[in-house]
């Protein structure tokens, strides 16, 4: 098994989640934070998708998801650069959006993503791709960063789904 074989699998899990999550859920239940300070499973989601989306076209030289008619469609009133890093308690609450807005974005940056890893080879893996870092960021490091960013986000939003489900 080479080492986008392994990142392919992980994607995919993150995918399965990301869908698991949104299933049945009303876009009230989708936008719901714990208490004015919380993440709700929109935020969760669309920002673990942002993160993949912007990471992964960065590092591999390819347009971001997000500018080919999702950012419109989505009409956020952020920058359209934003992933979500670092976002206030006010820029949280105006990410909202029904799931199949956020499942078709997820799709289409997974489907995105899936594609370009599949073309990478093990020797990719030790090609640097950001130089800000010390040391710089290697392209297997920058994948396994991005899985792992996400996979925390994919369960912060179980955890949230499992919230709801119990209060109903």
């Amino acid at each position: 098994m080479s080492a986008a074989d392994l990142l392919v699998d992980g994607f995919g899990r993150i995918h399965e989640i990301v869908h698991h999550v949104l299933d049945g859920l009303t876009e009230a239940e989708i936008c719901y934070r714990v208490d004015s300070a919380a993440n709700s499973i929109c935020w969760q989601v669309w920002h673990l998708t942002r993160v993949q989306d912007d990471h992964v076209a960065g590092a591999g030289g390819l347009t971001q998801v997000w500018l080919s008619g999702w950012e419109e469609q989505f009409g956020l009133p952020l920058d359209p650069a934003d992933i979500g890093y670092g976002h206030s308690s006010d820029e949280v609450a105006v990410v909202r959006a029904p799931a199949k807005l956020l499942t078709g974005y997820h799709d289409a940056t997974y489907e995105q993503t899936i594609a370009y890893v599949r073309t990478l080879t093990d020797d990719d893996m030790s090609r640097v791709v950001d130089r800000f870092w010390s040391p710089p960021v290697t392209m297997g490091v920058r994948l396994v960063s991005v899985l792992a960013d996400d996979l925390q986000h994919a369960g912060q939003a179980e955890f949230i789904r499992g919230l709801i489900e119990r209060a109903r």
